[in-house]
């Protein structure tokens, strides 16, 4: 009863992100559609989605097994029927916000999903870089209550590949905004644009996986400004297509920052679990800050989603 073979959803979808890629690709070469390709970065987005295939093949197990052993204690099993899928997708993809808004705001989190935000272009082919070290973070741990609430880890495995599906064809520019009901349910391109931008209004905005209606639920929602294009990458690029550096580079970086010299053991922890940017002394620069120092400069801009009122000062 307990040993469910579901079809894996990613693999199967394989052949059509080839060939979506491919097609957005030829597009934008023959200036059909907006967009733009780097054959160094699009190599390294590669690289990054085969790397992130061996390591959940390799690693990918150890949270499965915890999660189906965690099975025995559940408090109900809620079968198979089309309802238990359908709510185990909901559930899920309100766990993907709530991991995808950690992973921006924790910064042993967004060690590994900072790869994701490397590339400074953004077409299909970015989809395809995805982190190697997720096991690390131990974040599959936000899916144990569905599991104690008696969604089997295989139902919950499945369901979750129609939401990495989804996500897949929401990386590009050559979809403009879409229809007005389809754009306030559903992420859209527009929608995940805004997430990828570094401009101080899109920073930490648009969490969602395939509903945004958790963005509008909780206050993270950021509209595309035809006046403010988003400009992708991360707040400080690392100017790297070398797939070993975009993989560990913020894990070495924070390591190094918690080792420094003449930290208390707060400072150290803090270096691991505080949002990117905090630092000890202040040197450095999280979202709120670089949220209100463009207030500062654009005063007009004050209170507008996405950015603080005036005179609001970041939180310590």
């Amino acid at each position: 009863m307990d040993d469910y073979n579901f079809p894996q959803v990613t693999q199967l979808a394989i052949p059509f992100f080839v060939a979506a890629i491919l097609i957005e690709l030829w597009l934008v070469r023959t200036g059909r559609a907006k967009g733009s390709f780097e054959t160094r970065d699009t190599l390294t987005n590669l690289m990054m989605g085969t790397g992130n295939v061996v390591a959940g093949l390799l690693l990918g197990v150890v949270s499965y097994w915890a999660l189906l052993w965690l099975w025995q204690f559940r408090f109900f099993n809620l079968g198979l029927s089309i309802w238990v899928f359908v709510t185990a997708f909901l559930l899920d993809d309100l766990r993907y916000y709530v991991y995808h808004r950690i992973a921006h705001r924790v910064r042993w989190v967004w060690a590994e999903h900072v790869n994701h935000h490397s590339s400074q272009h953004y077409n299909l082919s970015t989809a395809l870089r995805q982190s190697w070290t997720g096991l690390f973070t131990f974040t599959f741990i936000l899916q144990a209550p569905l599991v104690l609430l008696g969604f089997h880890p295989a139902v919950i495995a499945f369901v979750f590949g129609f939401n990495l599906v989804w996500q897949f064809w929401i990386h590009t520019e050559t979809i403009g905004k879409m229809w007005g009901w389809f754009e306030f349910i559903f992420n859209t391109p527009s929608h995940h644009r805004v997430h990828h931008a570094t401009n101080p209004r899109y920073l930490d905005a648009n969490f969602a996986g395939t509903l945004i209606v958790w963005d509008r639920m909780f206050g993270t929602f950021v509209q595309e400004l035809e006046a403010d294009r988003p400009r992708y990458g991360i707040v400080k690029n690392i100017g790297t297509f070398n797939p070993l550096k975009v993989a560990f580079h913020e894990w070495i970086g924070m390591f190094k920052d918690a080792a420094m010299p003449g930290l208390t053991l707060g400072q150290r922890l803090n270096y691991l679990i505080q949002p990117p940017g905090w630092s000890h002394d202040g040197s450095r620069d999280t979202s709120e800050m670089l949220k209100a120092a463009y207030v500062r400069r654009n005063p007009g801009e004050a209170g507008k989603p996405g950015l603080p009122a005036a005179g609001a000062e970041p939180a310590e």
